[in-house]
């Protein structure tokens, strides 16, 4: 159990490298990876049923007890992405999939990995679970009808079709992993070490599907939606920050919405975007799976380094369960 434990630290601390690699080969010798795309949908569903074996109904408790935070962060989130993916898309005039692709980046919950971002940067670790937890449970409300808003003028939305894939690979893979951790607890603690492990291997099979049946949108559009997500993802991570400081909360709840804002969940965007509009939509999500796991470190190591003022300790979200979560 200890080698698994290291093998898996090691996958999540140097995630960033392994998809980065993984595309590189995948855009050289696409073939051997052409039909693993078949398989997104349930890889995302692993990934998804892991998230759910480290949450416990404590998760929500912060959603009740001091709401405030966790409300100005989770509709930052939904206004402020997509709004500005929108902008994106019309300044870079994107082709039609590519601009609802980046929309829809916009458009999905916040990503697993951002917890252990905060973590690392000294923010509020409860917010940011909270963040997460509920963020991804409305997903299948707002996510459909965001997307109807604002990408409906380049391909067609069904809200009722999405509504429906992300409760199949979202809402209840994650539901059965917290009722396996509820039933069986000690079971669950003992396979913990696994869950990033299998987490990451998930993630880096759907870049390498995603990148193999994009390889010529990839060299013609790489740079200008590389460039799109980038900055799509700065703006979000900056004005995320400037929402809690306006808002007036302290330091380490404005390094948590931060990053909770400018983070997404690409896999389910990937897996989405794949179902419902075509491969090439699905780029800028696997970019951001690349480009947000960079960005991300680079951020919480400089935050790391900036201590913040003591506060009142908050124990409703366990500091080691949520590091065992990785992935987007």
């Amino acid at each position: 159990m200890k080698t698994l434990e290291t093998i898996s630290n090691l996958a999540g601390k140097y995630f960033a490298i392994w998809v980065i690699g993984v595309a590189i080969i995948a855009y050289i010798m696409p073939a051997p990876f052409l039909g693993l795309g078949s398989y997104i949908t349930i890889l995302l569903g692993v990934v998804m049923f892991g998230m759910g074996l480290t949450l416990k109904p404590v998760d929500f408790k912060l959603v009740l007890r001091k709401p405030v935070p966790v409300i100005i962060g989770v509709a930052a989130q939904f206004i402020i992405m997509p709004l500005f993916a929108l902008l994106l898309a019309i300044v870079f005039q994107l082709p039609a999939e590519l601009a609802a692709g980046l929309v829809l980046l916009g458009s999905v919950p916040g990503g697993t990995s951002s917890n252990v971002m905060v973590y690392l940067a000294k923010g509020n670790l409860a917010l940011s679970v909270a963040m997460t937890s509920l963020s991804t449970m409305l997903a299948p409300i707002v996510t459909p009808l965001i997307l109807l808003a604002l990408a409906g003028q380049w391909l067609p939305v069904d809200p009722l079709a999405m509504f429906l894939s992300i409760v199949q690979v979202i809402i209840v893979p994650i539901t059965l992993g917290v009722l396996i951790r509820k039933i069986f607890p000690t079971t669950v603690d003992k396979s913990a070490a696994a869950i990033p492990l299998i987490s990451v291997l998930a993630i880096i099979v759907i870049v390498s599907a995603v990148v193999s049946l994009n390889v010529e949108s990839i060299t013609t559009s790489g740079v200008l939606i590389f460039s799109a997500v980038m900055l799509h993802n700065l703006f979000g991570l900056t004005l995320g920050y400037l929402t809690a400081f306006m808002m007036r909360l302290d330091e380490s709840k404005r390094r948590a919405i931060s990053i909770e804002v400018g983070m997404q969940n690409s896999g389910l965007g990937v897996a989405l975007a794949t179902a419902h509009f075509g491969p090439l939509a699905a780029l800028p999500n696997v970019i951001a799976a690349v480009w947000h796991n960079i960005s991300g470190p680079i951020l919480a190591t400089i935050w790391s380094k900036k201590p913040v003022e003591k506060e009142e300790k908050d124990t409703t979200t366990p500091v080691k369960t949520k590091l065992q979560r990785t992935g987007n």
